[in-house]
Order: C-alpha cells, then sequence, then structure tokens
C-alpha cells in the first residue's frame, strides 16, 4: 500500500513539473530549449510537427467531448448562419450614420443590414423557445443550443439562450482573420478548432436537430455534409430546417436534382423550410415526440 502510494505521489510529482514547464511557456514567454530528455506532451516543437498531425486531431476531438460530456452536455440544437448579419439595433445605428455621411455605397450596404437583421432576431428568438422549454426539463434530458461560436447568427442563437440563463456551447475555428468567440457563450463551454473536419464531426456528434439560417460557403458546407450523412445513413436521422424559405429556394432549387435523378424522392424530405421561430421549434418537438 505504502508503496502504490510512493507511486502515485512520484506520478503526480512528474505532472506538476511538466505542468509548470508548459505553464512557462505559454504565459512567461519561456522559450525551452532544445531538449531530446524533455517530455513529449511538453514538447510545443514536436507537437507541431507535421508528423504529430493524428495526435494534434486527436486532442482535438478528446477536450471538447470529455468536458460537454463533463457539464452535462448531451444533445443539441445546432444553429448555422451567416457571421456577417448583425443585430436589429445595430442596423439601425449602423444606417443612420450612413444617411448621415451621405455615401451611397454605405447607405446600400446598410440598408442591406437591415434587411437580414431579421434573421438575427429569428435565430435569438428560435433559441429562447428552446432553451426555455429546455430548461424546464430534467437534466439528462435538456436541449442545449450550439453553434460556431461567432458573431451573426452564430452570436443571436447563443445570445437567445443565454438571456434566458441556459448555457450554450461555441464551438470556434482558428481563421486567417482572427475570430474571437461572441460574449454569450458559456465560457467553460467555448472550444476553438483548428480543423474544419474535427469541428463538424463534434457537431454532429451531439446534435438532435439542425437549423440553418442564410449563410455564406461556411453554411453551406456545413448543411450539405449533414444532408449527406444523413442520407447516406453515416448519421442518425435528425431534424434539418432551413430557415429563410425565399434565400433557399432561390440559392439552391432542389426540384433541379429530384428532374435530373441525381437524387430520389424521398430525400426531399430530408429538409424542411420555414420561416417562423415557433414553427421551427415545433418541427422539432413533433419529430421527438416532446411535451
Amino acid at each position: 500500500m505504502i508503496a502504490m502510494e510512493n507511486t502515485q505521489n512520484l506520478n503526480e510529482g512528474r505532472l506538476a513539473n511538466a505542468w509548470a514547464a508548459l505553464h512557462k511557456t505559454a504565459n512567461e514567454g519561456h522559450v525551452p530549449s532544445a531538449d531530446a530528455y524533455r517530455l513529449a506532451f511538453t514538447d510545443p516543437e514536436f507537437l507541431l510537427r507535421r508528423e504529430a498531425r493524428g495526435i494534434r486531431i486527436q486532442l482535438e476531438m478528446l477536450k471538447p467531448d470529455l468536458e460537454q460530456s463533463r457539464q452535462g452536455v448531451n444533445d443539441t440544437v445546432v444553429v448555422f448562419g451567416s457571421a456577417r448579419f448583425v443585430a436589429p439595433e445595430e442596423a439601425i445605428a449602423q444606417l443612420e450614420d450612413a444617411q448621415a455621411s451621405g455615401d451611397v455605397a454605405r447607405i446600400a450596404l446598410a440598408q442591406r443590414h437591415m434587411r437580414n437583421a431579421k434573421h438575427y432576431d429569428n435565430a435569438r428568438l428560435f433559441a429562447r423557445l428552446v432553451a426555455e422549454y429546455s430548461l424546464q426539463c430534467e437534466p439528462e434530458n435538456r436541449l442545449f443550443i450550439c453553434t460556431g461560436g461567432g458573431p451573426g447568427i452564430m452570436e443571436a442563437a447563443n445570445r437567445g439562450a443565454y438571456e434566458v440563463g441556459a448555457p450554450t456551447p461555441g464551438l470556434n475555428i482558428t481563421l486567417p482573420h482572427e475570430q474571437k468567440a461572441n460574449p454569450y457563450v458559456t465560457p467553460s463551454l467555448s472550444f476553438k478548432f483548428h480543423y474544419f473536419a474535427i469541428r463538424k464531426m463534434h457537431f454532429m456528434m451531439r446534435a438532435k436537430a439542425l437549423v440553418a439560417f442564410p449563410g455564406g460557403f461556411g453554411t453551406l458546407d456545413e448543411l450539405f455534409e449533414v444532408i449527406t450523412l444523413v442520407q447516406t445513413q453515416k448519421a442518425k436521422p435528425v431534424p434539418i430546417i432551413l430557415f429563410g424559405t425565399d434565400f433557399w429556394k432561390r440559392l439552391v432549387n432542389m426540384d433541379v436534382l429530384l428532374e435530373e435523378g441525381t437524387i430520389s424522392p424521398q430525400d426531399m424530405d430530408l429538409i424542411h423550410y420555414t420561416d417562423d421561430p415557433q414553427e421551427a421549434w415545433d418541427m422539432i418537438r413533433k419529430f421527438y415526440d416532446l411535451k
């Protein structure tokens, strides 16, 4: 028994020393010496080598999974959408400034922000509906609003959950122009990814539904990967809701795919259109028979 305790103390001591070395490197600007004897997991140069990519991928899988499980985040409603849409109050302020400047280009941009601010509002309202319901459930049955953690639609959805006191995860990504987590993501559930593929996998691992608001390339990438996974039965069936009927039907004519035989008639049932936050939530409740 004494020998086992001594071994445990020795291991804890070594890990404490390793942690101290990492702390000095990360927080104090300490440059570690090129020492082959250094523990591998305290060696940043080694971990960042091309050959260690598999380890980094595994760590990106493991860290968010363990933390979300520890905090009881088992089931999520994922909200996608443009990072470029702004809140109505910000859109109004931008339009007033643009009109005061008399700059035609600024006015046109501000008017577009005003037009799209409705999507921000709808994402916020939808998230509130989900979060209000979830807070009344037993912890093991709760649904958490999860987004990419950035601005725009992501901020709106996190904000809706935050405003009713619900925890809300954000799965952010490092980009050439650094993207910060929006202020409504729960700090202990704010994760940053390097690999898009692992981030998308995390979205699907806990998703009970996906709601896609109008967006750009990133939104389309995420949406069609989800549709493909469900279509090919690589992922369990979940409601896939396209919010903003006019936008989505102008952007993607699904009927063409059906007419040309590139999808089957039943594939059209994988997606649903809506323009109303309550209707979107009702679709999810009906799918799972939630009372």
